[in-house]
């Protein structure tokens, strides 16, 4: 988001917002007076107020402060045309407190006249918010809600394999993964060791079948296994608790796989009518779930960001630099969208496969001493570069281009075999490279 130029405003307005109502601070511009009151969290309590403003201030500009970064209520606001919105993150706002009232004192009022306080005094340092594209905007929620069914589907995962663990563990030694259609048709047939040694050995291998388990001499050594197991364990109680919870998680994974699936046809469509879905279709190891990731994240705006050091500080990918007296140290940054940075962090990894240079570039870091994940965020530090210039210029990458301009800056003829990288602030980077 960029700082908004725009009319004159004719007031500012603090919202503290809450579950069941949302307390408000008003300062009309040029006055020193401020009002303060309440207003219900509901669809038509918002339209009310907000029209009241609107016909108070004749539809002049009114800078709203919401202690929210994305939430009900923004969006709730967002359809006000005379509303200029600024989000303020919830720990700006308790930094804000604390150097106010080192007390600790908390409460709806006078954190509603705290965001004020701050609108009024800094609002030079806070941004407008300034959407995207609806299609834009929509991708990006569909690939984050992916994302967090992905991270679901993990955890009830692990929770099977925890179970299976207690009463079933053969299962997680003749299948690879427990989340797959096989396991869970498999488990809710059989959900025990001794109801599979039941069925005909016939039977079990036309199931392995129908579920593509082609390989005969897979399929024969399958069925010895099934035969020679023992139980891990015969308590009852273990047992018939252990079933009843299998089968529930595998119809969970199940409605969770068929959830992703869903968002990924969703996705997929989404991302096909972009414009620039060549350009991130053309970026090594993106592929079709990255690419809109990485798509989702830049967005359609090119002037949101002056610099590709912006890119690399919002997004968490930079470090963080203090001083105090004489020392100066660097460290991971912590205050940043933590899906933007996994998104570039997860890309950076891929590419790793997919190109020569960033494979030699991310050897030559763990040859530093480096561990893998700081190694992958330095090479997402020099992708966000390339990717920036890409997008602003709406250049499709071009590996073989990137490294002629690699050889032309370098004093060493020979790429990607060998590098000449200098390091300054814990990053390294190519030495002459623009």
């Amino acid at each position: 988001m960029a700082n908004s130029e725009r009319e004159p405003l004719a007031a500012f307005v603090a919202l503290d917002w809450g579950d069941r109502k949302h307390v408000w601070a008003l300062q009309p511009a040029g006055s020193e007076a401020v009002e303060e009151g309440e207003i219900e969290a509901t669809p038509e309590a918002v339209e009310a107020w907000a029209t009241r403003l609107a016909q108070r201030f004749g539809g002049r500009a009114v800078a709203v402060a919401l202690e929210q970064s994305r939430g009900a209520l923004l969006f709730m606001l967002t359809k006000y045309g005379h509303l200029v919105l600024y989000p303020v993150h919830p720990g700006t706002l308790a930094s804000y407190r604390k150097a106010l009232c080192p007390s600790g004192a908390k409460d709806d009022p006078s954190d509603s006249s705290l965001l004020l306080d701050l609108l009024r005094r800094h609002r030079d340092r806070l941004r407008a918010w300034e959407p995207d594209t609806v299609e834009i905007r929509t991708l990006q929620f569909l690939v984050e809600d992916r994302r967090r069914l992905v991270q679901e589907k993990t955890r009830q995962s692990n929770r099977l394999t925890a179970r299976l663990k207690l009463y079933f563990p053969q299962v997680l030694a003749w299948f690879e993964d427990v989340d797959s259609v096989l396991v869970g048709d498999l488990l809710q047939r059989w959900p025990t060791l001794e109801e599979l040694q039941k069925a005909r050995p016939a039977t079990v291998e036309r199931f392995l079948r129908e579920h593509n388990c082609r390989s005969a001499e897979r399929l024969q050594e399958r069925l010895e296994l099934i035969q020679r197991a023992t139980p891990a364990t015969r308590d009852a109680a273990v047992v018939i608790s252990s079933v009843s919870l299998v089968r529930i998680l595998v119809r969970l994974i199940a409605a969770l796989r068929e959830g992703i699936a869903e968002l990924d046809r969703q996705i997929a469509e989404q991302f096909a009518q972009q414009s620039d879905a060549a350009l991130f279709e053309a970026l090594p190891g993106a592929g079709p779930a990255l690419a809109p990731r990485l798509l989702a994240a830049l967005g359609t705006r090119r002037e949101r960001y002056r610099s590709a050091a912006e890119v690399q500080c919002y997004s968490g990918i930079a470090p963080v630099l203090e001083r105090s007296g004489k020392k100066q140290w660097t460290h991971f940054r912590r205050a940043c969208p933590k899906f933007l940075r996994q998104t570039f962090h997860e890309w950076a990894a891929q590419t790793i496969h997919c190109s020569a240079w960033a494979r030699d570039y991310y050897q030559q870091q763990r040859d530093q001493g480096k561990g893998h994940h700081a190694a992958v965020r330095s090479l997402a530090f020099k992708w966000i570069r390339i990717l920036y210039r890409c997008w602003k210029e709406r250049t499709p990458y071009d590996e073989a281009r990137y490294l002629q301009a690699l050889r032309c800056h370098s004093s060493r003829p020979k790429l990607p075999t060998q590098f000449h990288w200098q390091t300054c602030a814990g990053f390294s980077r190519f030495v002459g490279a623009s």
